[in-house]
């Protein structure tokens, strides 16, 4: 039995791309492309395995694609809206149960520079009507007036810090638009939470974005990214890469063990 081929840079799998085969190994995060979906379908097709997940690489790039994995951990009636029809149909949801100011994300958008806020569903309508050329897919979501924004940065089992971002002037809390942080303790609930969407996501770290309601005494999870901003974080971003990269290697490490175990027998 053949060595197993192990990948562990872009321009590696560059280089490599036509030769992967089964029991192969690419062990990098992937870069953003239009083609990646295509391109992790056919290395899953061909049995090669990823890592960090395809299922982590695909949802940190997809907000809608979250929304598919995660979304009974978000705030209720968040929802995918692809077309014109998946709107109205939320119009009559929204309405009937009577959700005031909504929030939308745009699909690919980071740094908050995709969201945006409405009074009302019927005035992203009537916005989404008079354009030519619609942004769908896009997510759509109930806009939480007094949600705790709290970030989290997971690393495995060797690093986990969270603290607070909040803006006087704005709903974006990002620490880009003039957030503020402060430490803050997770405490049962939301580890809880985090590691259950690591585990479904396949996270093996991650940037974690919850929503604490205080009125109804509810944690939600409001994005999850395998990379993002450190701003107000106390854990700098060549420390928290260099964990990153024992993450990887660790799994290397026992990948070559077992494949070595394999073919022992």
């Amino acid at each position: 039995m053949d060595s197993p081929l192990i990948v562990t840079s872009n321009s590696q799998l560059k280089e490599n791309y036509n030769t992967l085969k089964s029991g192969d190994l690419v062990a990098c995060l992937l870069r953003d492309s239009e083609s990646l979906e295509h391109l992790i379908i056919d290395l899953l097709e061909r049995g090669v395995l990823i890592f960090p997940s395809a299922r982590s690489q695909i949802a940190t790039r997809s907000k809608c694609f979250q929304v598919r994995l995660f979304g009974k951990w978000m705030v209720p009636y968040t929802k995918v809206i692809s077309s014109k029809k998946d709107l109205v149909l939320a119009i009559k949801t929204y309405e009937e149960i009577g959700i005031g100011p909504v929030i939308t994300k745009l699909d690919r958008g980071d740094c908050g520079l995709g969201i945006n806020k409405w009074s009302n569903i019927e005035e992203l309508f009537n916005a989404i009507n008079f354009t030519n050329s619609p942004p769908f897919p896009f997510v759509l979501q109930p806009f939480e007036e007094d949600a705790l924004d709290i970030r989290v940065v997971w690393l495995g089992e060797r690093y986990i810090e969270a603290y607070t971002r909040k803006n006087h002037y704005s709903f974006r809390n990002n620490m880009h638009f003039g957030g503020e942080n402060s430490s803050y303790e997770l405490g049962d609930e939301e580890k809880f939470l985090c590691k259950r969407v690591m585990e479904t996501g396949g996270f093996p770290f991650a940037h974690i974005d919850l929503l604490k309601v205080k009125e109804k005494d509810m944690v939600y999870l409001s994005e999850i990214s395998l990379f993002g901003g450190l701003k107000g974080a106390r854990i700098s971003q060549k420390e928290c890469n260099f964990q990153k990269v024992r993450i990887i290697e660790e799994f290397i490490n026992n990948y070559k063990k077992r494949q070595d175990g394999q073919r022992c027998h």
